[in-house]
């Protein structure tokens, strides 16, 4: 029996966008879907019971900091990840490459692995495609990712398909090594923001042959229009009756341009993040609650949310919260982000099904331009 199964319910006639269901140990998915990420075995400031509240079906975990604190076996040891943090639902590890790679100075890469310095310690350690999956079969989530090199941005073009075919070498160690049967594996593609290079890691990776494809390396600090275009070049590559993950993605307008074109499950730290420091998505854009505007406020955050922070508190009230340092602040506020985000999905599900996501699409980007536009004529009242 496979560790999931995916169903293609529906296309949107206008487009890529598609329905799906993914089925794992732990449950079934609706896609497309968003995941929370809780790094270290946590989504920052939310209790597993309120992630269910607004909507998670699936969330990510963090292989490298779990792997460094409190280490693998000792969570193996406890029943695995989802028994150590009481989560009944599906999770998804990721290969830790990426914060491997992002240590710059500290880590040095080679064909067998990466030898890095620990961020907390500076102790020495090394991950290989072996280890990385040693690591994620321990810690048990339903999907596993594949250990591959994320090129920085920009790069050379050399270096990018140096890095690209060893992504691909590490891809068919990982595959070789994972032999957790209830538990799927991923691949990635990589290709920098190369569109032939893009396409030839796809090819490779599904050549390989895995549960489901992912887009490595995006959102590194490319142009949107970069980032976007991307998207459309693996697209029609990547196999239909298997899930597709972009990874790290988290602006609004970047998850309903990757549903546009196609794919699946996407994950990124901004909603939690972003609620910390007092930043929260509405469906007219994002606003600041440290704002002098707020002061006086009585009204919700966004008076089309019907989440539980807005249908009790006030942007006056989570204002004095944040210029307060108060804990409640990044409770609420990424309790209100987070459904947000997890609402967006249900809400482009929904246009899916109805063959009407070319409009949602529209309508989306119209009520943030009458926004931006009433924002405008606010600041500069007298005109030119």
């Amino acid at each position: 029996m496979a560790a999931i199964s995916f169903e293609l319910i529906k296309k949107d006639p206008g487009c890529a966008a598609r329905l799906g269901s993914l089925t794992t140990t732990h449950g079934r998915i609706e896609t497309p879907i968003f995941m929370p990420v809780g790094t270290q075995a946590t989504v920052k400031a939310m209790t597993p019971e309120e992630l269910v509240e607004v909507g998670s079906q699936i969330i990510l975990a963090n292989t490298y900091h779990l792997y460094l604190r409190p280490g693998h076996e000792l969570i193996e040891r406890l029943g695995g990840l989802h028994r150590f943090m009481h989560w009944d639902r599906p999770m998804l590890t990721d290969s830790g490459g990426f914060q491997v790679f992002s240590l710059g100075e500290l880590r040095k890469i080679s064909e067998e692995g990466v030898k890095f310095r620990s961020h907390i310690d500076g102790s020495r350690h090394f991950i290989s495609p072996e280890v990385s999956i040693a690591i994620q079969e321990a810690l048990g989530a339903d999907i596993a990712m594949c250990f591959d090199e994320c090129p920085p941005y920009p790069a050379e073009r050399h270096y990018v398909e140096k890095s690209l075919e060893l992504t691909t070498r590490w891809a068919r160690r990982c595959k070789d090594a994972h032999k957790r049967e209830d538990q799927a594996l991923f691949g990635i593609v990589q290709g920098g923001m190369h569109g032939d290079l893009r396409r030839e890691s796809a090819k490779q990776i599904t050549d390989i042959g895995f549960d489901g494809y992912a887009l490595g390396g995006l959102s590194v600090g490319e142009e949107k229009e970069v980032m976007h275009g991307m998207m459309e070049e693996c697209s029609g590559i990547l196999p239909e009756n298997a899930p597709r993950y972009i990874m790290g993605i988290g602006a609004p307008e970047d998850l309903v341009e990757a549903v546009y074109n196609g794919f699946d499950m996407f994950d990124c730290v901004m909603p939690t993040r972003n609620a910390r420091n007092g930043a929260l998505f509405t469906s007219f854009g994002r606003i600041n609650i440290k704002g002098a505007q707020f002061a006086e406020d009585q009204g919700p955050i966004d008076p089309l949310c019907d989440c539980y922070v807005c249908r009790n508190y006030s942007r006056a009230y989570l204002r004095h919260l944040y210029r307060s340092q108060e804990i409640l602040a990044s409770r609420l506020n990424s309790w209100h982000n987070l459904h947000f985000f997890l609402n967006l999905m249900k809400e482009v599900r929904e246009a899916i099904g109805k063959g009407e996501f070319v409009q949602f699409r529209k309508d989306f980007y119209a009520a943030r331009s009458a926004a931006f536009a009433v924002k405008e004529q606010e600041n500069n009242p007298g005109g030119n």
